[in-house]
């Protein structure tokens, strides 16, 4: 009774003035703090287009992109090369080969570049612009977003793109898509509803970073709902039918492995827009497959398909010594590319039990001779690549500090302390003289015993176990003769390390399947590269898809990438963006499931002289099948000189 009364006393007492002036001011902050989240909530941005931060470069009543050609001319074709095979025209399947570029035929809300699937326009990073969309609205937090669509929009066959046609699409890549696309996405997006005919709003999970919710929905390709209620057609089907998209172009006809003719349909519904104005200027698309690199550039030279873009480096050295080159009648040109470059190189199969040993992969790695293999089989063209944003600002360099090495501590024991104090991992240097490094091999070989693969007397490598030491690497028979040589002599010095180690060279639909399954032990594959932040990243470099996401070959789980990944998503400005985001390029390198080979900063492309594209190329997009035009008075002029 006693204590009662105290603390009823206590409560009677009168409150000193500081303590009436703290409780004030925390009153005050709590009322500010709940003004400002109602004023979030009831604040609605209304926008023609869309980034994360709210900036946009062109304005609502912007005419055209200004890198395009707003007057180019319409026509002509521009044929292109594919490899291998194709059996199927849908790209969204895991199974079958899809025809190159056949998912260009459908379009999304918010606008995208043909052939690179990235967002337009090409000259500005992380913004996207109105197509099926005229409008966007969404509030502050971004919980969800309304698009409002353009009621003119028809798919090839006539009918109207309606928000029916919008949600189903969405459902229909839950249902039905990638499992790591689905699951990623089904997390974020809590609905999509069709308020109206033209009228689409997507919620949003709570408790998630804002990063790829309203750029996701916006990009999403839009089917005709009735074409697949009509056909009974699924989305995870291999199938040579495709549904009509309402996009420029449409597909015309397909000879199966031999080639697929794409046309820009007269009717399109959006030649008007701005976002189109300059862009999609070809009549035809004509995509020629070949078996293999060797016989599509002799039919290159013979004029069977018109542009090609060179990644060959024996080829662009000695290749194009031909007379139509030396005629002028194909014209070769090293187009600027600021775009990071592609992070790819040999990637280890973290689900191999021999692999999850970084020993055993740096031993691995140092059968790689960067040095030699550019001199010896590249012709010096190319530069070592480091960094899974080489040559960018958020590339990581020395020991972190400042702000990138604030936030690792932040993160807590999932970074290891030696990532805190080492400088971030570059690729190895190797004696360029010969192929077999000495000094690497004997490195690599001290690694092994380190690791418990030991040599015996028969020279190859076995664990305490007796299993022997073996790697299986892959690659597609379509693949240039140069990769063969590059992955044959990787191989070689593997096995002077004593590694039973097996290079097969198989079927494009072979390799295919065994991409995807991930039946390999090293595979010459790629990630991408980031300029910004979003929920790709996970699908990429995270934890929870990487058993069977087809974006992470090597199935890289990083307690450590996926808190860097969540503090570059959960980022306010764009400075915390860039801190995190060179944190996860440092600690990428760190966990090493990648050897990376080499990298070209520029464009190589070759095509005969009847094609013509901006004088300032945008940084973002080489943009052939986008912003390039037909010139066919330069056309012309071959046909009369017998060139083509």
């Amino acid at each position: 009774m006693t204590g009662h009364r105290n603390r009823a006393s206590a409560r009677a007492m009168p409150l000193s003035a500081p303590r009436l002036a703290v409780l004030a001011l925390m009153g005050l902050m709590i009322a500010t703090l709940l003004a400002h989240a109602a004023r979030a909530e009831d604040e609605i941005i209304r926008s023609h287009g869309y980034s994360y931060y709210g900036d946009l470069s062109y304005p609502p009543d912007y005419e055209h992109f200004s890198y395009v050609n707003p007057d180019a001319p319409k026509g002509g074709e521009i044929s292109l090369y594919a490899p291998g095979t194709f059996d199927s025209m849908n790209p969204y399947s895991r199974k079958g080969r899809a025809g190159t570029l056949s998912w260009m035929v459908y379009e999304s809300l918010l606008g995208e570049m043909p052939a690179s699937g990235g967002p337009a326009p090409a000259d500005v990073y992380g913004e996207m612009y109105g197509l099926l969309a005229e409008s966007l609205e969404y509030d502050a937090g971004k919980t969800w977003v309304i698009f409002h669509m353009r009621p003119e929009a028809r798919f090839a066959d006539g009918t109207p793109v309606t928000a029916h046609d919008v949600v189903f699409s969405h459902n229909l890549f839950l249902e039905q898509g990638l499992p790591s696309y689905a699951q990623a996405v089904s997390r974020r997006v809590k609905s999509a509803e069709a308020l109206d005919d033209h009228t689409v709003k997507f919620t949003f999970a709570e408790g998630i970073s804002r990063r790829s919710l309203i750029d996701q929905v916006g990009s999403t390709p839009v089917f005709p709902k009735h074409w697949y209620e009509e056909t009974g057609a699924r989305l995870d089907e291999p199938r040579l039918e495709a549904a009509p998209g309402s996009g420029p172009y449409q597909v015309a006809s397909y000879d199966v492995n031999r080639r697929i003719i794409y046309k820009r349909n007269p009717d399109y519904w959006g030649w008007d827009l701005p976002i189109n104005q300059g862009r999609h200027n070809f009549d035809t698309i004509r995509i020629e497959y070949f078996a293999d690199d060797s016989a599509a550039f002799e039919a290159f030279k013979a004029g069977e398909y018109t542009f090609r873009s060179e990644t060959n480096s024996k080829k662009w050295a000695t290749g194009y010594d031909f007379p139509a080159v030396r005629q002028g009648h194909v014209k070769l040109e090293e187009l600027p590319d600021g775009t990071p470059p592609t992070p790819n190189g040999i990637v280890f199969n973290l689900g191999r039990e021999v692999l999850q040993d970084k020993r055993v992969r740096r031993a691995i790695a140092l059968a790689y001779n960067f040095e030699w293999t550019n001199e010896s089989l590249q012709y010096g063209l190319f530069e070592q690549r480091h960094s899974f944003v080489q040559d960018t600002p958020l590339q990581a360099e020395g020991v972190p500090e400042g702000d990138e090495l604030a936030l690792l501590e932040s993160l807590g024991d999932v970074v290891p302390e030696d990532m805190l104090t080492e400088p971030a991992v570059r690729a190895h240097e190797s004696n360029g003289s010969r192929l077999n490094d000495r000094r690497n091999l004997r490195r690599a070989m001290k690694l092994l015993d380190e690791a418990g693969w030991t040599v015996g007397e028969d020279g190859k490598r076995r664990n305490a176990k007796g299993d022997l030491l073996t790697l299986e690497f892959p690659i597609p028979s379509s693949a240039s003769a140069t990769l063969g040589a590059v992955v044959e002599s990787f191989v070689s010095n593997l096995k002077l390390m004593g590694i039973d180690a097996r290079f097969e060279s198989i079927d494009p639909s072979q390799y295919t399947m065994r991409n995807r399954d991930r039946d390999y032990d090293l595979v010459f594959d790629n990630y991408t590269s980031f300029l910004g932040a979003g929920t790709g990243l996970m699908q990429r470099f995270g934890s929870q898809e990487a058993e069977f996401s087809l974006f992470n070959p090597a199935g890289l789980a990083s307690p450590m990438v996926d808190a860097i990944i969540n503090a570059a998503l959960e980022a306010e400005t764009r400075e915390e963006e860039a801190t995190a985001l060179t944190a996860l390029d440092r600690a990428l390198r760190y966990e090493f499931f990648m050897v990376p080979v080499w990298y070209n900063d520029s464009n190589w492309v070759a095509y005969w002289d009847m094609y013509e594209h901006p004088e300032e190329m945008p940084p973002y997009a080489l943009g052939v099948l986008d912003f390039w035009w037909f010139n066919a008075d330069k056309a012309q002029a071959l046909k009369e000189a017998g060139a083509l």
